[in-house]
């Protein structure tokens, strides 16, 4: 193990490990898709002097804000944490169910999955500024 300072604050990494931060590899990953952090704001609306923070390691993003990050840039989640080519193997997690075998069950799991799949059908048929102002409605409704 190796110790690493930070501040006043001990931290341990398992040897070999890569020293990367999440910030820094949010940058690397930005620059190779040609974005800009403009780019970025657009997209997640988070301030761009938010990204350059985050970037420079001034401040770490919650789960929520790297998930925005993620969904901007175009890369599962995992990517952040992980360089492989390939996505890391998870032998101790079960398989989930697809949206399509959960709507075959019966009752209200069934019925809430079928629902899902039609909202996804129907979605998937209006144009993008008609998803927009869909999507502001509906974080209006959660918000009351």
């Amino acid at each position: 193990m190796h110790v690493h300072m930070t501040g006043k604050k001990k931290t341990r990494q398992p040897q070999g490990a890569s020293a990367m931060s999440i910030g820094a590899r949010i940058r690397e990953l930005r620059e190779q898709k040609h974005l800009s952090q403009g780019d970025i704001e657009k997209a997640t609306g988070l301030l761009r002097c938010y990204t350059s923070r985050v970037e420079n390691g001034h401040t770490v993003p919650s789960l929520e804000t790297l998930e925005r990050f993620a969904s901007a840039l175009g890369v599962p989640l995992y990517q952040f944490f992980y360089k492989g080519d390939e996505p890391p193997s998870t032998p101790n997690l079960t398989s989930r169910k697809t949206l399509e075998e959960l709507a075959e069950a019966p009752g209200e799991e069934g019925a809430d999955a079928r629902f899902l799949l039609k909202l996804q059908t129907l979605l998937d048929k209006i144009l993008e500024p008609d998803r927009e102002v869909l999507l502001s409605l509906a974080k209006k409704l959660a918000s009351r």
